[in-house]
């Protein structure tokens, strides 16, 4: 009998219920995956009890221009199940695709023979998506390493793209397992080992023979700190400026005279182009160089722990280099996104030798703390823990965990803008107006009527008036989704309830409108602010879409507004935020009608200066040459500005104290909230645009001078705003 502990830790269950080991195969295309590999390899070796271990070679590994590297894997004493040729040559972009199409149609006799339990893919080269588009078809689970990762070439869309054939994965960063989260994958499914390789080189980078190792490759005489290595890859999305950045990185490195280690370039589309590039300039000649095509894994650690500098775009400069604090030129954009410590420098814009020589001149030499974003040293233990929990009596089918959706119906763009419409009520000092508005800001229909003195009377008209729409409505093919009410005063919108009220709009305070609408006509109810509601309009419909913050201000009969943050409106603790037409601007001003004195409102609305032109008219001192005043005609604010216009010096002086009371009000605004843009609303919106400009230009802090004051192109923002209460949360966005 074997223990049940044994059982469970050490054997694997198959789909017969027998307990076995594991088939595990690692499949390894190149040098660099090898790396990767060979301590898991190492792992899985180690514990022949518990698990088989068969290894394909394929790729780059058996090419004698890349240096024959399968024999690498001979010396560390692993049996090779099979050898695939699967390289067609010819470096560019088709001869990729026809790899990969080799390699398909060579791994199903394989995967069929060995049949193993779980493959073992990494990374994001195009041998790899062969790898794990074969096992997926033919049902063997795939353990992908280092997914999540992001740089920047076409190996990101191959990396996602075999994170979703996989079926395990095992990352190195927290942010790598994020994006898979992100990417819909299964939490349960996903190990945060770190890099394998760093198993490895945080082992061995200390031995005592660096310096042999060292004259080996770069000669007698080179010392530690000395050198250079340089290592650059082709980026196959972009094949000239990856040749061209790697001609000027040769000619930095000729020029800054230093002992260089280069190696050739991988086996992407325009390795053939940069070799012979690096032929045209005699490298493999140059007593500075030493060209080569392969350093063992062991040496390789040595010789990046020790160099004075490491440039080139391979992802050992972005990872394993960091270990040591070995200082890296990073070029291009080979590795754009990826985690780097402090030793990088990067050059995306390598576009001139003198920019890479600069670089050198910084980075040669340098150390740096030691970084271990990518690993701590025990990644192969614990892959080795995830590989016995897997269980092959489980579904093979691959499920992603979704974030959670609402169900949606399917229906036309157009007919869903032309017709889910909300009834928006404007609550005026004169009248009362209801209109029925589309999801574009059409105003499909408006019906206007005085508005009553009383609170009975003017909830009744509001009632009826909401009556008539809806039954138009149905005319019309638009289908009402709510009803929004923009009103004057203190409004609580969460609870439909208008607190205080201004004195336009008598017997309107503590009065719930929410309940009484809302059971006559059946339907939701919004409440807010006229000014709030001047701010939603331009939040949805003008101005201020897509803009994060901005303020909106009212220049109407009163001074009012509203202040989105962050694209939310801001209410305050007592609903009072925004009330940008009583903050004051004098000490002894003129009383304002909220009893205070000195607030903008007392100055620049559109009642003030109807009492200073009636007080002008009075006076005798309103009416110019060529100005056309009626005997009947009541004084207002439209006088006042006809007759500056006309060159009334008294009206003028007027105007330009409420234009600076404004101006003042706004900068003081632009001060305390930092706004990108001020949006002016109402009938004086286009007198008092360019005087508020020229006061923020001259008195404002220089950081805020260059905000931009403009003018509303709204027709109706209080119905406009009102509506968007109801268009914006009945379509699931947030209010």
């Amino acid at each position: 009998c074997i223990h049940q502990e044994t059982i469970d830790n050490k054997l694997t269950i198959d789909n017969n219920g027998l307990f076995r080991k594991l088939r595990v195969c690692v499949a390894t295309c190149n040098r660099a995956d090898y790396s990767k590999l060979a301590p898991i390899m190492s792992g899985i070796k180690f514990h022949p009890d518990e698990f088989e271990l068969e290894v394909v070679v394929l790729g780059s590994h058996l090419i004698d221009d890349y240096g024959n590297t399968f024999r690498m894997i001979e010396q560390d004493d692993f049996d090779i199940s099979s050898k695939l040729h699967t390289i067609v040559r010819g470096e560019d972009e088709a001869a990729m695709v026809e790899s990969v199409g080799l390699a398909l149609v060579k791994l199903p006799d394989v995967l069929q023979r060995l049949h193993p339990d779980v493959l073992i893919v990494h990374g994001d080269r195009f041998d790899a998506l062969a790898l794990a588009t074969a096992a997926a078809l033919m049902n063997i689970r795939i353990l992908h390493l280092e997914g999540g990762e992001v740089s920047g070439t076409i190996d990101d869309s191959i990396r996602h793209a075999i994170t979703k054939l996989a079926h395990y994965h095992a990352c190195c960063t927290r942010s790598a397992e994020q994006h898979l989260i992100a990417m819909c994958e299964d939490h349960s499914r996903i190990l945060l080992a770190g890099c394998p390789s760093y198993d490895k080189l945080l082992s061995v980078h200390d031995r005592e023979d660096y310096k042999d190792i060292i004259k080996c490759w770069l000669g007698d005489e080179v010392r530690e700190h000395d050198y250079i290595v340089a290592l650059q890859h082709p980026v196959t999305t972009d094949i000239q400026t990856s040749i061209k950045i790697y001609e000027l990185m040769l000619d930095a490195l000729l020029s800054f005279n230093k002992r260089t280690l280069i190696l050739f370039p991988n086996i992407d589309a325009g390795s053939k182009e940069m070799v012979r590039v690096m032929r045209k300039k005699g490298i493999e000649q140059h007593p500075n160089f030493r060209a080569v095509k392969h350093v063992p894994f062991e040496q390789f650690i040595q010789l990046v722990c020790h160099a004075g500098c490491m440039i080139g775009n391979s992802s050992c400069g972005v990872r394993e280099a960091g270990a040591f604090g070995t200082p890296v030129i990073n070029l291009g954009t080979r590795q754009t996104g990826r985690e780097t410590g402090e030793n990088v420098l990067h050059v995306r814009d390598a576009d001139t030798q003198n920019k890479i020589y600069h670089a050198l001149e910084l980075q040669f030499g340098k150390r740096y703390p030691c970084s271990k974003i990518y690993g701590d040293g025990n990644a192969v233990p614990r892959i080795l823990k995830f590989l016995r929990t897997i269980k092959l009596d489980e579904p093979l089918q691959k499920t992603f965990c979704f974030p959670p959706v609402k169900d949606s119906f399917s229906q036309d763009i157009d007919h869903i803008l032309e017709t889910q419409s909300a009834l928006a009520v404007d609550l005026g000092g004169t009248n009362l107006r209801v209109a029925i508005i589309c999801m574009r800001g059409n105003i499909v229909k408006k019906y206007t009527q005085p508005n009553p003195k009383t609170y009975e009377a003017r909830i009744q008209l509001i009632l009826q008036m909401c009556a008539d729409a809806i039954r138009d409505a149905v005319v019309l093919n638009c289908r009402i989704l709510g009803v929004g009410i923009s009103t004057g005063g203190r409004v609580n919108p969460q609870e439909g309830v208008v607190l205080h009220s201004t004195k336009l709009i008598q017997e309107w305070s503590s009065v719930d409108l929410r309940t009484p609408i809302s059971d006559a006509l059946h339907l939701p109810v919004w409440v807010d602010n006229d000014g709030n509601c001047a701010a939603l309009a331009e939040r949805k419909f003008g101005h201020g879409k897509g803009v994060e913050n901005f303020v909106t201000i009212i220049t109407g009969t009163g001074i009012g507004g509203g202040i989105i943050q962050h694209h939310e409106l801001v209410h305050g603790s007592t609903f009072c935020a925004a009330e940008l037409g009583h903050i004051m601007v004098s000490l002894d001003g003129p009383e304002c009608m909220c009893g205070s004195r000195g607030c903008i409102e007392a100055y620049a609305s559109g009642m003030a200066l109807q009492r200073e032109a009636k007080r002008l008219h009075d006076e005798d001192l309103l009416k110019v040459e060529g100005m056309d005043m009626k005997l009947v005609e009541p004084v207002t604010a439209v006088h006042l500005i006809n007759a500056a216009r006309l060159g009334n010096s008294k009206a003028e002086a007027v105007l330009n104290t409420a234009s600076t009371a404004l101006g003042v009000g706004i900068t003081n605004i632009l001060h305390m909230v930092n706004p990108s843009l001020v949006i002016l609303s109402g009938v004086l919106a286009s007198y008092y645009q360019a005087p508020v400009q020229h006061i923020i230009s001259s008195r404002a802090l220089s950081s805020t001078q260059g905000i931009k004051i403009v003018k509303s192109d709204l027709e109706e923002p209080a119905l406009l705003g009102a509506a968007s209460m109801v268009l914006d949360y009945t379509t699931r966005r947030i209010y």
